[in-house]
């Protein structure tokens, strides 16, 4: 597609894009209409976009999957059965893996360049795969989800960073979002595949050992797929480069990119007379990276602190605590629930170039909010509508809940039997639910007797004549959250920092979602259990009211702008002054 360009040849200047061209090019770039038939028009590109994305395919696949597989290992592992800290231990140890892969990510992704980073972390995924589904003890399990999280925390950062820096400005944000998408779609696959295998012998190792089928993928198309051209150029490849993106860009538009990725190297040179050495030192003392990192880490920490990997982690969980009693049902419900994320993702990829990055997120965040205050409410009102306790039911030895035998109370309800120091269960009334049942001591014995006799069992969540209010609060969740403040901390944070810095800073920021994620995720029952899930979501709330401050103050917009652009508009903003209260840019 065109001709080769040489370099030498352009008579580029040793220096910096002046500062009145951020404003030029922002005008120029308003006039780019962005159209969705425009994400079609290159195969090359989309190819590189899809091979990239089955990274992100791997994350939501393992974010999805444990969630389910969970309440199968749970009746394998008595051990895990009876401690919800293990629980939290298994799900939370691939987040820990994933921060250690994010954290090494960014300094490989430097050094050694995206594409070997990709392949890196699918062997070391396969190999997690392997272990998790051959487990014969929750340890060994543990150990193969912390290998899976370091593969999937360098994938996370590396994937959107590949497609950014290989996808057209008028077009980046829906490319990038497209790997979202595919962290959604692998969710929603995860549930499909739980559900599949939910009468196999073994089902949660089939539903953990699957993961490793998309990771030999995307290991054998990545073999045969460049390196990303920004990187290429950088460590003095420009020909390589060049030629990578004559396929990306028209023929007309190819000089003009090569040019500003010129003038960001000849500017790096003047500075420090390389491009290619990397003082990590610099990351504390440039305002405009100080800028771009507060901006791009926040936006990563606040997506996992306004709850969302409650909703994809713990979903089947949650619709037991609403109130429906069946593991089937659950996993059934939890993927209408990642079906909704998909489909919103799709309407973020639609939305993130036409309205920009940071009005998506805003009107996200505002629908997140709305959506806590119902689940808030819903948690609230079915714990005050717990079905009582009868004690005609209960006395039925040796199943009897001992905590009840020995209470002085005159009257128990199903919740307080579920909080019983001895872990006991409520076995429902056969023709109704919502009246009087047993609270029996709660194992895999009792709850075969309770379904044997037609009667729901309970050992999460109580009946409720609410539980459907729970269910509404999550699909607002699902529906406000994913088409904005689900793609857009990936697609801010692949586009606003230096080239020379972009490998470490994504590898920053993607740490600082992993270690929230991490803290969300290990305190989540715990908080449940403390508080209650209603005033869980009310904390949830409150910190999406934080979200929405720190994106209206920090967060600029970066629609239509170029990766070389953006890094000038920081500048800019270092020198102007870093405070901008303004919702929308």
């Amino acid at each position: 597609m065109g001709s080769a360009i040489k370099v030498e040849d352009m008579g580029i200047a040793i220096k910096e894009l002046p500062m009145e061209s951020l404003s030029e090019s922002t005008s120029n770039n308003s006039a780019r209409t962005y159209r969705i038939s425009d994400l079609w028009e290159n195969t090359y590109v989309l190819l590189l976009t899809f091979s990239a994305g089955i990274g992100g395919l791997l994350f939501g696949y393992d974010t999805g999957v444990i969630s389910g597989a969970l309440l199968y290992i749970r009746d394998d592992f008595k051990s895990v059965d009876d401690s919800t800290v293990l629980q939290e231990t298994i799900v939370s140890m691939a987040i820990a893996g994933a921060i250690i892969g994010a954290a090494v990510g960014g300094w490989v992704n430097d050094r050694y360049g995206r594409k070997p980073a990709i392949l890196g972390a699918d062997l070391v995924f396969i190999l997690g795969a392997i272990f998790m589904a051959a487990a014969p003890d929750p340890y060994v399990l543990i150990l193969g989800r912390i290998f899976v999280g370091i593969g999937v925390g360098v994938a996370s950062m590396t994937a959107p960073l590949y497609i950014a820096e290989a996808s057209p400005s008028k077009i980046r944000g829906a490319l990038v979002t497209t790997n979202v998408l595919l962290i959604t779609g692998g969710q929603f696959l995860s549930y499909l595949i739980n559900l599949a295998f939910t009468k196999a012998p073994g089902t949660w190792r089939w539903m953990l050992g699957v993961a490793a089928v998309p990771a030999i993928l995307q290991f054998i198309l990545m073999m045969w797929l460049p390196e990303s051209p920004r990187w290429l150029y950088r460590k003095n490849k420009q020909e390589t480069a060049i030629t990578i993106l004559e396929r990306i860009y028209p023929p007309e538009e190819v000089t003009q990119e090569v040019q500003k990725l010129q003038n960001t190297i000849d500017s790096e040179v003047q500075e420090k007379g390389s491009a290619d050495r990397v003082a990590y030192s610099e990351l504390l003392k440039k305002k405009e990276i100080k800028l771009a990192l507060v901006a791009g880490v926040g936006l990563q920490v606040f997506q996992q602190f306004v709850g969302i990997n409650t909703v994809m982690y713990y979903s089947p969980s949650i619709v037991q605590l609403a109130g429906f009693a069946s593991n089937n049902t659950a996993l059934l419900l939890s993927l209408i629930v990642a079906g909704m994320n998909t489909l919103g993702t799709i309407v973020g990829i639609y939305l993130i170039d036409r309205t920009g990055r940071k009005r998506l997120v805003v009107t996200s965040l505002m629908g997140v909010i709305c959506a806590l205050a119902v689940l808030s409410a819903a948690f609230h009102e079915t714990a005050n509508d717990s079905p009582q306790i009868s004690k005609a039911l209960s006395i039925q030895a040796p199943y009897t809940c001992p905590d009840y035998l020995t209470s002085t109370e005159p009257s128990w309800d199903c919740m307080k039997c579920l909080k019983a120091k001895a872990k006991c269960g409520f076995c429902a009334a056969q023709d109704d639910q919502n009246m009087p049942g047993a609270c029996f001591v709660s194992n895999k014995t009792v709850g075969d007797f309770c379904r044997n006799e037609s009667r729901a069992w309970f050992e999460r969540g109580c009946p409720s004549h609410y539980g459907w209010l729970a269910l509404l609060g999550l699909a607002l969740y699902i529906a406000f959250f994913s088409p904005g403040m689900g793609p857009v901390p990936w697609a801010v944070n692949s586009e606003i920092y230096p080239l020379r810095y972009r490998g470490i800073c994504g590898g920053i920021a993607a740490t600082g979602n992993w270690v929230s994620n991490l803290i969300v995720a290990q305190t989540f029952l715990s908080l449940t259990t403390a508080i209650g899930t209603s005033m869980t979501f009310f904390l949830f709330g409150c910190l999406s009211v934080l979200a929405l401050s720190f994106v209206i103050f920090f967060v600029p917009e970066t629609k239509g702008l170029s990766l070389e652009e953006v890094e000038n508009m920081w500048i800019q903003r270092a020198a102007k002054g870093w405070l901008r209260l303004n919702m929308w840019h």
